[in-house]
């Protein structure tokens, strides 16, 4: 590869790294393991990297009372800026049980190599769901939602926020293409019984909608676990292929995100105009 297209390729290239970790009751674990893979991923030469969601607390509605923390006062947070400021890397900070006044909301925070927090985003839609015989889990019985939108900017990359359920509704995800979005990161804890049938369905749906990559942050599988999440941390491509997959185990990935492919499928299969928009706003409103 000639010293062009190394600029080229330089230029349109992050580095992601996404870690599956394995939570257990223990916080100080949790987030002690947490920063020791942001370490790794620095060593790999990542510009950016994503926990997963919960990862400082079990997933369940009994456990958000106890393991919740004010943000960016509590000891998870602490713990994040410093990691991102030693390691001068980016970092996603999964989701933790978030305390605000008389509410909790299950918060992404997102940190800058200074150590700064850039960003914050609440779970829009909480997970209400209800199949008999195989799982009930209500997090509106203890969380509130989220009312706002969260995007951040790395290395030319607009990236935009969501957590787990909220990437069931494609109208977000869409905004987040409208506004420019080339990639969408979803911190989520699926379970055994959605794991199977949509985990991965819908992020390569999500991410041919929009042209855009998509990755999921999954916790590890963990068979004694109250809630046993899917695993299976996945990165999808604008093309909608599975670019990886770490199955079950704790473990992480780094991958180069190439903005030039994201490029490359809208040019190629131009599904996407403002004057499309358009038309679809005034057929909509003729209905």
């Amino acid at each position: 590869m000639n010293i062009v297209k190394q600029l080229k390729r330089k230029m349109s290239t992050l580095s992601l790294a996404l870690v599956q970790l394995e939570v257990n009751q223990v916080k100080a674990n949790n987030i002690e393991r947490a920063i020791s893979y942001i370490s790794k991923a620095k060593q790999k030469n990542a510009d950016i990297v994503a926990l997963p969601e919960c990862f400082n607390s079990p997933y369940g509605i009994q456990y958000f009372p106890k393991y919740c923390e004010t943000i960016p006062d509590g000891v998870t947070s602490a713990a994040l800026s410093k990691a991102a400021k030693d390691n001068s890397i980016y970092v996603i900070g999964g989701t933790i049980p978030e305390k605000a006044g008389d509410k909790l909301y299950n918060t992404c925070t997102v940190w800058d190599p200074k150590g700064d927090l850039v960003a914050v985003h609440r779970k829009v839609h909480l997970f209400d769901i209800d199949i008999p015989n195989k799982i009930t889990f209500r997090e509106s019985e203890v969380l509130s939602s989220g009312s706002s939108l969260t995007t951040i900017e790395v290395k030319g990359c607009k990236i935009g926020i969501g957590i787990c359920y909220d990437i069931r509704f494609e109208e977000m995800a869409r905004i987040y293409r409208n506004k420019g979005c080339q990639m969408l990161i979803y911190p989520a804890a699926f379970n055994m019984t959605t794991g199977p049938l949509h985990w991965s369905l819908l992020q390569r749906s999500r991410a041919n909608d929009n042209q855009l990559y998509v990755a999921c942050i999954s916790p590890a599988r963990s068979p004694t676990a109250d809630y046993i999440a899917w695993g299976h941390t996945q990165l999808t491509s604008p093309w909608g292929e599975i670019l990886h997959d770490l199955d079950t185990p704790e473990g992480m990935v780094v991958a180069d995100i190439d903005l030039k492919i994201v490029e490359e499928v809208r040019a190629r299969i131009p599904t996407f105009s403002q004057r499309r928009t358009d038309l679809y706003e005034t057929i909509y409103k003729k209905c």
